[in-house]
């Protein structure tokens, strides 16, 4: 297997273009494990270690511009308050050695549904940027990215260089079922943003579909009920009957399949306990909290 060590993005283009077969790798806590148990061996891959211009991430008007490099470690650290359900995501993955390796463009890479980044950026409208050497950059939303387990829309010349999210402008929250706290694949998870300036509502449902989803009847719903009562300033005692109704809808949205680690029928189940929990946390969050 040959390895490749650019020192720039436009050395890494250049050989995604020669190489298209190489398979980029920044952490590696996904990618080893499947080298380590021999379920992948690719021909060559492109260590993104030394590229600068992948590392970290930065603010373009009310944009966090997460760079494809930048670690879960960093995201606890330094965005809790722009991106908080992203912040809450990263707190859950792996321990904190994986946390210190692993990035989100190795999350989006991967594409699994069972992705604990993919869930918070697809509430918040996460838009992924692509680069190549011959056509540039371009952009699209997450939800196109994602085309089917494990499978995004990356071109063979193409690499994940940013991903855009727009800074929180309301409460956000993430949970997720597992067998246990921490380092543990999700059995199901569910993200919620609020933005309590334009009165809409934001979704995403993991490990419960062939890719991550919204559930866009639930996010109409609390849109509906914030607009009834007078916006999210004003938004008064939420009851039972509609922290339930959220949960029932975002459960409706999901597509589970029965594995290893549950059944379809306990993943409903569980997404319209854990969303109308996020509901009820995000409805108790102090104004002005961000």
């Amino acid at each position: 297997m040959d390895v490749f060590r650019p020192s720039s993005l436009s050395e890494a283009l250049a050989l995604k273009r020669e190489v298209p077969t190489a398979v980029p790798i920044a952490g590696g806590t996904d990618l080893m494990v499947e080298l380590n148990f021999d379920r992948r061996r690719p021909p060559a891959m492109i260590d993104l270690g030394r590229v600068d211009e992948l590392r970290g991430w930065g603010r373009v008007d009310g944009t966090i511009r997460l760079r494809a490099g930048v670690t879960y470690t960093s995201l606890v650290r330094d965005l809790a308050r722009d991106l908080p359900g992203l912040a809450l995501a990263s707190r859950t993955v792996g321990s904190p050695q994986i946390r210190n390796r692993g990035t989100v463009g190795g999350n989006l890479g991967t594409a699994s549904p069972a992705g604990d980044a993919l869930p918070p950026l697809m509430a918040a409208g996460a838009r992924v940027l692509c680069a190549s050497e011959r056509a540039g950059e371009r952009s699209m939303p997450l939800g196109d990215f994602l085309v089917g387990p494990k499978s995004n829309a990356l071109r063979p010349d193409e690499l994940i260089v940013a991903i855009e999210v727009p800074r929180a402008r309301g409460p956000q929250q993430f949970s997720k079922i597992g067998t246990r706290n921490a380092m543990v694949i999700a059995v199901a998870a569910f993200a919620l943003a609020v933005d309590a300036e334009g009165g809409t509502v934001g979704t995403g449902i993991g490990s419960a579909g062939p890719v991550v989803l919204r559930a866009e009847e639930a996010e109409a719903f609390v849109a509906a009920e914030l607009a009834d009562r007078g916006g999210w300033d004003a938004r008064g005692e939420l009851d039972d009957a509609t922290a339930a109704r959220f949960g029932e809808l975002v459960g409706r949205a999901a597509r589970p399949i029965d594995d290893v680690r549950g059944t379809a029928r306990y993943r409903r189940h569980a997404l319209a306990v854990i969303a109308a929990r996020a509901l009820r946390w995000a409805w108790d969050e102090p104004r002005g909290a961000l």
